[in-house]
């Protein structure tokens, strides 16, 4: 168990209220993340794969491996200048020393 904390940052801009949703779930302030500066702050672990290299590619394709990686997305509804908006895929920041 980690005791460090991903951080997912706000968009510029962003103002409360916030809706969090991870891979659609809603999330709750206080239960399943908090606020830290502009940014949430989970206590779980979240992974963002990154682009797939050639190698992964490759074995994908040849049917060596599957694709079966943690893949968060974070995807947060808020307000700016008085409208709503959305940010979707936002990017998650682990904590020093683990991977994403």
């Amino acid at each position: 168990m980690t005791s460090g904390r991903w951080l997912v940052p706000l968009p510029d801009g962003a103002e409360p209220p916030y809706e969090v949703f991870v891979n659609g779930v809603p999330q709750e302030e206080g239960r399943d993340y908090r606020l830290a500066d502009h940014a949430l702050a989970f206590y779980r672990p979240l992974a963002k794969e990154g682009r797939l290299g050639f190698l992964r590619w490759l074995s994908i394709f040849l049917g060596l491996v599957g694709t079966y990686r943690q893949n968060d997305s974070v995807d947060v509804q808020y307000t700016l200048a008085g409208s709503r908006r959305l940010a979707s895929g936002l990017d998650i920041v682990p904590p020093p020393g683990e991977s994403d």
